[in-house]
């Protein structure tokens, strides 16, 4: 009997979900830095769905899509890149910001970015918005790093840019 109390109570203890350290929330606002547009390479890995709408929005053929702005990497498919950021990352930001896929709608409440404390101050170092701007509630972040939702859209990509001629 003593035995499958200590059994038991170990089992209700990994059963309890374990609180995350954005249980009251964390702050974002897209600033349109473009910092995410950038990290790890500049990778961006689109869902089917992701191609359809980018091509859609460029008036372009899934397959003339595909042959011009992607390719193989690691045995997935990818946006080309130049090494550095997205092809789709220009001077004035995000070429194809009505329809971006769903790994930068989601930006920066991915499942490894929430994985650890340390690991969103690292995000942190790197996203000026991080910290910044509205709360969002933990069932919110659930929620975009589920896929469920996405992160509010940041400023238009034209605003980011000064215009000499004004």
């Amino acid at each position: 009997m003593v035995v499958w109390s200590r059994v038991s109570s170990k089992v209700a203890k990994k059963s309890t979900p374990k609180e995350r350290f954005y249980a009251k929330g964390l702050h974002f606002e897209c600033t349109g830095c473009g910092a995410c547009c950038k990290l790890g390479g500049g990778f961006v890995y689109p869902s089917l769905e992701d191609v359809g709408f980018a091509a859609k929005h460029l008036d372009l053929s899934v397959n003339k899509f595909t042959e011009t702005y992607m390719e193989l990497h690691k045995d997935e498919y990818v946006f080309k890149n130049d090494g550095d950021n997205c092809i789709f990352y220009g001077e004035k930001g995000c070429t194809i910001y009505e329809a971006r896929p769903t790994q930068c709608r989601t930006f920066p409440f991915w499942k490894d970015n929430l994985k650890s404390q340390y690991r969103w101050k690292l995000i942190e170092e790197e996203c000026e918005g991080v910290g910044q701007g509205r709360l969002f509630e933990f069932a919110e972040i659930e929620a975009i790093k589920n896929q469920t939702s996405q992160t509010p859209s940041g400023p238009e990509p034209s605003s980011l840019i000064d215009n000499p001629e004004e």
